[in-house]
């Protein structure tokens, strides 16, 4: 009883100290993000997106750019492609009102939240939200999307789209609500509280997929984006409370210009 008392405590003092650690890396690491952009933009006014690419030599793709997101999915050619699978679980969190969206949370390198697609996996770094969604699917735009952003051992960047429409409470979308910064400034670790992004994602991963770019300055492109076929629900006040903050932070759709857009049969 006495080995079997001591290996739990090793255990539990174990996964005390890597959710401290755990939590110190995520509080370090998004401060970056509050600082993220040299030159600030807007998503209107002299500084909104079709100024983007004159505002500072770095965005010059947002303009100049063949492969921008986000699109209009108005076609796409079904294909045999690689199913999606969410390998999420639970850490601490860390949230940050960055002046651009009101609700993002920051993942720091090794934190083992993977999308896996045919085998090859992308480690979670960060996912925010945008009201309505910034992408189009057969002419239908959502009252929000959830933009979880992955990246590879290779430095390739993976997208994820969920659409958001009005439903029913989302719980997840109500704990992210509740500390919800009101205001831009750093990153708030609060403690006590976890966070799960599986259920943030739908149980249905049919999806639809293309070649594009990330959807703020500075437009890197060489992003694979997929968007879900199948929404998740969030409620009418959580859309409301959102949009009192941020009732229309999303860039116009972009031309695709030849590109095709896949869809999993």
């Amino acid at each position: 009883m006495v080995a079997a008392s001591f290996v739990e405590t090793t255990a539990l003092l174990r996964k005390t100290q890597a959710l401290m650690l755990a939590a110190s890396a995520l509080l370090l690491a998004p401060l970056s993000s509050y600082a993220q952009w040299r030159t600030p933009w807007s998503y209107e006014g002299d500084k909104g997106p079709a100024h983007w690419g004159a505002l500072d030599p770095d965005y010059a793709v947002c303009n100049s750019g063949t492969a921008q997101s986000p699109v209009a999915i108005t076609a796409a050619r079904k294909a045999d492609l690689p199913p999606l699978r969410f390998a999420y679980k639970p850490g601490p969190l860390a949230i940050i009102n960055n002046g651009y969206t009101a609700v993002r949370l920051d993942y720091p390198p090794g934190n083992d939240n993977f999308l896996v697609v045919g085998g090859k996996q992308y480690e979670l770094t960060q996912f925010h939200f945008h009201r309505p969604s910034e992408e189009a699917i057969h002419g239908k735009t959502y009252d929000m999307v959830l933009h979880l952003m992955h990246q590879g051992s290779d430095g390739k960047v993976v997208g994820v789209a969920v659409m958001l429409k009005k439903g029913r409470a989302n719980p997840t979308i109500d704990r992210l609500w509740k500390y919800m910064p009101q205001s831009a400034g750093k990153t708030h670790l609060i403690p006590g509280v976890s966070i799960d992004p599986q259920s943030l994602v739908p149980a249905s991963t049919g999806y639809y997929t293309y070649e594009g770019s990330v959807t703020a300055p500075p437009c890197t492109e060489g992003v694979t984006w997929y968007v879900m076929k199948t929404p998740m629900e969030v409620s009418a006040d959580e859309i409301a409370a959102f949009a009192k903050l941020y009732p229309h932070d999303v860039r116009p759709v972009q031309p695709l210009n030849g590109r095709v857009v896949e869809e999993s049969r």
